[in-house]
């Protein structure tokens, strides 16, 4: 079990209180498919992925992209049960879905750029730690059923 300390989850909570999760979830997840275009093809039914124009554009990225941050948010409120809280998504990312789990380090990545740049100045240092160390359990967490 991941030790969040009380400034840790203040951190966290504080940036997660601000984001609107339509629009990052958009950026994250596009920013992953044009940066990595190789996880484009976990994507095959979203249509037009040609071009960053198209990628941004594209009304189902968005809302995958969306789908995606508002499942990252349980586990801000779960930050002590991360594991179990996705228990169920890592099995359908490693048996279905075929997702691979480098991925979730590639777009938690991507997360912390989009919220730096969202929220630069409460982004501070110790922030940015903060949600490094969440994106990291996040995807050890997805990862899972891997192993």
């Amino acid at each position: 079990m991941v030790h969040w300390s009380a400034e840790e989850k203040q951190l966290i909570a504080s940036v997660w209180n601000k984001v609107n999760v339509e629009e990052c979830g958009a950026e994250a997840l596009a920013r992953l498919l044009i940066v990595y275009p190789w996880t484009q093809r976990f994507f095959a039914s979203f249509g037009n992925l040609s071009s960053p124009t198209a990628i941004i554009g594209n009304p189902k990225v968005r809302a995958h992209g969306k789908k995606v941050l508002t499942s990252f948010g349980e586990a801000v409120k779960n930050l002590d049960n991360i594991k179990t809280t996705y228990s169920k998504l890592s099995e359908l990312h490693c048996e279905k879905l075929h997702v691979d789990p480098e991925n979730f380090r590639l777009l938690g990545d991507i997360l912390i750029i989009v919220l730096a740049s969202h929220f630069a100045r409460d982004f501070t240092p110790a922030c940015q730690f903060a949600w490094q160390k969440l994106v990291n359990v996040v995807a050890h967490a997805l990862a899972r059923k891997y192993h």
